[in-house]
């Protein structure tokens, strides 16, 4: 990896961990959903640091070079996060239901 696109690769990373602490500090992003991007900003900082780790997992993997290993990754992140906001929905639509029925019943109560 050039030197050029270490230091992109690494400040893009310290702006990824800058930006959520921030967002969790300032109540704009739980602490619960801030995990996935934590690690992968520290995944693209060990990657950028680390040039040699990227080249073995690319031989691996198999692809034919790091910038496949990048994109197979990100797609890997998009389908885990996709798969965590869809756990994180449900959970949300039974607990709307829940609390719809229980507010008929507490209607059925005051109009008794």
């Amino acid at each position: 990896m050039f030197i050029r696109q270490q230091v992109v690769a690494i400040t893009i990373a310290v702006i990824i961990f800058i930006t959520i602490i921030e967002l969790v500090r300032r109540r704009k992003l739980k602490e619960e959903y801030s995990w996935l991007w934590l690690v992968t900003g520290g995944g693209l900082f060990v990657f950028a640091v680390w040039s040699d780790l990227l080249k073995a997992v690319t031989r691996f993997i198999g692809a034919g070079i790091s910038t496949s290993t990048i994109f197979f990754f990100g797609i890997i992140f998009l389908i885990v996060l996709n798969l965590y906001f869809s756990i994180v929905i449900s959970s949300f639509a039974n607990q709307i239901k829940n609390l719809g029925q229980e507010l008929a019943l507490l209607k059925k109560k005051v109009q008794k």
